[in-house]
C-alpha cells in the first residue's frame, strides 16, 4: 500500500487557497443572485425551521476531573515529538500553595467536549488583589508542548485554546464560558498578591453530548482486538461529535457541514442511534437553502440557525439526498422523506445543469466548489462525474420509496449515459484505470467515485484500484474523509481482504500513535501534516473520520472475524 506512505502535500485550508476562493467568490456572486430571487421555498421554510428546532436534543452532562500530574517529554518516536508521563497525583497538587507550584499539567485520561470550572480557595490571609491564569487546553500532547506564537496558522489565533482567566474573587466556583475540547490541560499563575496565599481546591469538566451510550451497538465477542480499538475510537469520535447537531469538529468550527453530516448519520446507525439528531441537520439544511433552492455547504446554531452564505459545494449539495435516503432506511419516516423530497429533487435539477451535449459534467460552465478530499493537485473531472450519477442514482432510489418515480423518470436514461460517457472519456481501457483532465491524471478518488457510480464491472473495478494504488504518480487520499470512499468502494467490489487490512493500516495506524479520538488530517509518513500550515491547529478529533464504525457494522463477516 503506497498512498500516503509518500510526502503528501495538502492544500490549505479551502477558502484561504487561491484557486478555491476565486471559485468560491463566483459561487457567492451566483448566490447574491440566488438571494435576490423568489423563495422556492417560501410555503414550507417557517415549518422546516420549527421541525428542526423540535428535533432538538438535550445534552446529557457528565462531570470529569483530571485523573494525575502530567509533564511533556520529548520523544522522537511520539506521535508529532512529544508524549505526556506521568509525575504526580492530583493530591500533591490541590490545597498547596500556588506560589509552589506555579505551572503543572493535568490529564483527564479521555477526549472530553465541554465546560471547564475550577475554585481557588484561600490559605492564608485576605485576598487583596485579583489573581490571573492561563488555562491551555489540548487534544494531543502537541498542543500542550509547542509555543502558538508567534503564530503560522492560516486560520484565527483565536481557535487555539489558551484561556487567560481573571479570578477577582476567590472561595467560589468559577467556569470558563467557552466550550473546551481536549483531554490535557496546563494551568499556569500569571500574578497573584504577596499579601495573601492561595490554592488550587478543585477543577472539573462537564462534559456534554447528545449522545446516549445506553444505545450503543455491540459487537461480536470474537471481534479481534485491533478492530475492536478501532470501532471504540471511532465511537468516541462520533459521540464528541454530537451536539445539538453532528458538528465536524468540536474544538475548531463548531458547525454542521452536509459532507461530514452523511458520513456521521451512517455512523451513528451502527453506535448512538439517534436518528432525530440527523433529522434536525436534514431540516436546518433545508430551512436555510438559498431562495433557488440550491443547499448552502454548512450552517451555524448561534445565536440563531443561519448558514455560512456564499459557501456552495456542489459535491456536498448531493450528499443530502444520500443522507434522506439512507435516514428513511433506517427510520420508516416516510412523513420527513416526502417533506424534504423537493430538496433532495432540486440538488439533482442544478447538478444537471453542468453537464453539456455529451453528459459529461463540464465545472467551467460556471463558478462550482467540488470538494472531495484536502489533496493538492487532485483533478475534479472524474470523480465529480462519478458523483453525480451516484446521486442521479440514490435520489432515484429514493423517489421509488416515496412513489414519485414518475417525477424522476428521465434520470435513469440520463445516468445511463453519464456512464457511458464516463467510460468513453475517461476509462483508459488499456491501463484498466479512469484517468481526469487535460495531464489523464490517475487519482484514488477517480477509481472510488466511478466505482460507486456503478461505472465498471466488479472485475474491472478490482482492477482500477489494485493499479491506481500501485502507480507512482498516482493522487492518494489525503484525509479520513477521501479514505472512507476508498474502503466504500473496495468493499463494493468485492475487495474485502484489500479493504479489512487497509482500514487496519490507517485508522489502526492512529490507534497505535496514541488517538483517543480520530484526526482530521493523516499521513502514517508525516505526523506533522497540517492544511493550516500548524499542526496544533488541527482538529484531532473529527466527524468524518468517524466511519470504522460504518464498515465493522456493515460488513461483520468482513472485520468481525
Amino acid at each position: 500500500m503506497r498512498s500516503y506512505r509518500k510526502a503528501l502535500s495538502l492544500v490549505l485550508l479551502f477558502f484561504m487557497s487561491a484557486g478555491l476562493y476565486a471559485r468560491q467568490t463566483d459561487s457567492s456572486q451566483m448566490t447574491d443572485a440566488a438571494v435576490q430571487q423568489e423563495d422556492v421555498y417560501a410555503q414550507w421554510r417557517a415549518s422546516w425551521a420549527e421541525k428542526a428546532e423540535a428535533a432538538k436534543p438535550v445534552l446529557h452532562e457528565t462531570v470529569l476531573r483530571p485523573l494525575y500530574l502530567v509533564r511533556g517529554v520529548q520523544d522522537s518516536l511520539a506521535y508529532q515529538g512529544w508524549r505526556m508521563e506521568r509525575c504526580g497525583e492530583m493530591s500533591s497538587y490541590y490545597g498547596v500553595s500556588l506560589k509552589q507550584m506555579p505551572s503543572v499539567s493535568v490529564d483527564f485520561g479521555r477526549h472530553i467536549t465541554g465546560y471547564f470550572s475550577f475554585r481557588v480557595k484561600t490559605l492564608s490571609r485576605t485576598q487583596d488583589a485579583p489573581l490571573r491564569f492561563r488555562f491551555t487546553f489540548g487534544e494531543v500532547p502537541s498542543e500542550m508542548n509547542v509555543p502558538f506564537d508567534p503564530f503560522p496558522g492560516t486560520l484565527s489565533r483565536a481557535w487555539m485554546q489558551d484561556e487567560t482567566v481573571t479570578v477577582e474573587q476567590v472561595d467560589c466556583d468559577i467556569t470558563i464560558p467557552r466550550r473546551i475540547s481536549g483531554r490535557y490541560m496546563k494551568v499556569e499563575l500569571l500574578g497573584g498578591s504577596p499579601d495573601f496565599d492561595f490554592a488550587m481546591e478543585d477543577m472539573w469538566f462537564t462534559a456534554v453530548s447528545s449522545a446516549d451510550r445506553s444505545s450503543l451497538v455491540t459487537l461480536s465477542e470474537d471481534t479481534p482486538e485491533m478492530v475492536r480499538r478501532i470501532s471504540d475510537v471511532a465511537v468516541e469520535t462520533l459521540h464528541e461529535c454530537m451536539q445539538t447537531v453532528y458538528e465536524d469538529g468540536p474544538k475548531r468550527d463548531h458547525r454542521l457541514w452536509l459532507g461530514d453530516l452523511y458520513l456521521e448519520s451512517l455512523a451513528n446507525r451502527w453506535s448512538f442511534r439517534n436518528f432525530d439528531l440527523t433529522r434536525r441537520c436534514l431540516y436546518l439544511f433545508a430551512s436555510l437553502a438559498q431562495n433557488d433552492g440550491v443547499l448552502i455547504s454548512n450552517v451555524f446554531e448561534h445565536p440563531e440557525p443561519h448558514p455560512q452564505y456564499g459557501s456552495y459545494c456542489l459535491t456536498y449539495c448531493l450528499l443530502f439526498n444520500s443522507t434522506l435516503l439512507e435516514y428513511l432506511k433506517d427510520t420508516g419516516d416516510y412523513e420527513t422523506a416526502q417533506d424534504l423530497w423537493v430538496v433532495a429533487r432540486r440538488q439533482v435539477e442544478d447538478a444537471l445543469t453542468y453537464l453539456d451535449e455529451d453528459y459529461i459534467f463540464d465545472q467551467t460552465k460556471r463558478g462550482v466548489w467540488l470538494f472531495f478530499d484536502w489533496r493538492e493537485g487532485l483533478d475534479a473531472n472524474a470523480p465529480i462525474q462519478g458523483a453525480t450519477i451516484f446521486a442521479l442514482e440514490q435520489t432515484c432510489e429514493l423517489a421509488e420509496m416515496l412513489g414519485r418515480e414518475d417525477e424522476v423518470r428521465e434520470w435513469y436514461g440520463i445516468a445511463a449515459k453519464m456512464k457511458k460517457a464516463a467510460r468513453k472519456h475517461y476509462y483508459d481501457k488499456t491501463a484498466g484505470v479512469f484517468v481526469s483532465g487535460p495531464d489523464r491524471q490517475v487519482s484514488v478518488l477517480g477509481q472510488t467515485w466511478l466505482i460507486k457510480a456503478g461505472a465498471l464491472s466488479q472485475k474491472e473495478a478490482q482492477k482500477a484500484i489494485r493499479t491506481a494504488l500501485a502507480g507512482d504518480a498516482t493522487v492518494m487520499p489525503g484525509t479520513p474523509y477521501g479514505t472512507h470512499y476508498l474502503i466504500d468502494a473496495m468493499l463494493l467490489c468485492g475487495m474485502y481482504d484489500e479493504a479489512r487490512e487497509y482500514m487496519l493500516d490507517y485508522w489502526g495506524g492512529m490507534v497505535e500513535k496514541g488517538a483517543d479520538t480520530f484526526w482530521e488530517a493523516y499521513d502514517p509518513d508525516n505526523d506533522y501534516i497540517s492544511p493550516y500550515n500548524f499542526h496544533p491547529l488541527n482538529s484531532y478529533c473529527h466527524a468524518w473520520s468517524c466511519t470504522p464504525v460504518y464498515f465493522i457494522h456493515t460488513w461483520p463477516e468482513v472485520f468481525q472475524r
